[in-house]
């Protein structure tokens, strides 16, 4: 039997609080297309892009760009 851990918490995204969900069960980093849109992150071609379609009931999505952050963990203050 797999055991997956979901943890959630808040998080910042260019000072705006955010959700943020880590899943111990999965080998995929995704983040949502409006979190990018709204917090204006800078996007890059995805270098191989690729289907996922285990995410979306409706059919599959198509991966084409990415998003690179920085990441640490600590306390948010605000």
């Amino acid at each position: 039997m797999q055991r997956e851990n979901v943890f959630h918490t808040r998080c910042l995204v260019n000072n705006q609080v955010c959700s943020l969900l880590i899943d111990s069960g999965s080998s995929t980093n995704i983040v949502s297309t409006l979190l990018v849109e709204k917090s204006q992150l800078p996007t890059l071609g995805h270098p191989n892009p690729c289907k996922l379609q285990w995410f979306n009931p409706c059919g599959e999505i198509r991966v084409t760009k990415q998003v690179i952050v920085s990441f640490s963990t600590g306390e948010i203050r605000g």
